[in-house]
């Protein structure tokens, strides 16, 4: 079964099918290869074949959607301007800072002591505007299919005017982003945030919606928590078994887990049936169906 996903995979590619039938999403561009969210690893991503960029997004304090997992600079991979390892990430907040400071970190020459394969080199936080349109360019250069981009915005109820702005600021922003490179056919907005979800939604756009999960086995709970039935439903992939995924496709759902590193996780996952795999090693899952 694993070989029959990754054949159909490979036929809608290669015809630049923009929906494949199984979804490869490099997680974070290619976290375990080069530093995260940068645009290095996302090109590497491209090149590796992903179906989809998965992207994570904050906000600056003069409203630039910024390439981040965190909203401040992380003290596991992040050096400030002086090139001093940062100690208190929360103390290098980006939505106190105007976007030309948030580009003299650098937050790829540390590397990052869980991924010990990763390339270290230098690496800014890009705006999510540049990436899709560096992207974008680099496929039309290698006449592949488009690619897709899963934009994940990092809020909390906690976070609300202190890290991030609140949900309808935040979905707004990332909104007229998409807009203006005109990819919306080819966007999902996912969150563990049901307030940002609930607001993409409110804008009425043609993206597609994905709720995260990380720790609740009962997937009927969280859509009601969310209170409609998203295109996706993304959990973490210790959550999902047979149940869950026959589950989660009678509600309609797609069912695409994160965040899976291992072949043999990805096997399992891939013969019950997921639709897709959110993986920092897209290299490792493209070669699934390999002798």
């Amino acid at each position: 079964m694993v070989i029959l996903f990754m054949l159909l995979m490979a036929v809608q590619v290669a015809a630049g099918q923009p929906h494949p039938h199984f979804d490869i999403q490099g997680h974070r561009g290619a976290r375990g290869l080069l530093p995260e969210n940068a645009m290095a690893g996302f090109l590497r991503a491209v090149d590796v074949g992903v179906t989809t960029l998965e992207i994570d997004v904050v906000v600056s304090a003069d409203s630039v959607v910024v390439v981040s997992h965190e909203p401040w600079m992380s003290a596991t991979i992040c050096s400030d301007p002086e090139g001093q390892a940062i100690i208190q990430g929360r103390d290098h907040n980006i939505f106190e800072m105007e976007y030309e400071s948030v580009v003299r970190y650098d937050c790829g020459s540390r590397g990052h002591p869980g991924f010990p394969h990763q390339e270290k080199q230098p690496a800014v936080k890009p705006r999510l505007s540049e990436v899709i349109i560096l992207v974008e360019e680099h496929v039309a250069g290698r006449g592949t299919a488009r690619m897709r981009y899963n934009i994940e915005l990092k809020s909390r109820v906690e976070w609300d005017g202190t890290y991030t702005p609140p949900p309808a600021k935040f979905v707004r922003l990332v909104y007229e982003v998409v807009v203006a490179a005109d990819i919306m056919n080819r966007v999902t907005i996912q969150s563990f945030d049901v307030r940002t979800l609930q607001a993409a939604r409110r804008l009425g756009a043609a993206w597609r919606l994905a709720v995260l999960e990380g720790s609740d086995r009962d997937m009927a709970s969280v859509i009601d928590r969310l209170g409609f039935t998203p295109h996706i439903y993304s959990p973490n992939y210790r959550l999902v078994d047979a149940s869950v995924v026959e589950a989660v496709h009678a509600r309609g759902m797609l069912i695409i887990p994160w965040t899976v590193n291992e072949v043999e996780e990805m096997k399992r996952l891939v013969d019950m049936g997921v639709d897709g795999l959110i993986t920092d090693y897209p290299d490792r899952a493209l070669a699934l169906d390999a002798p």
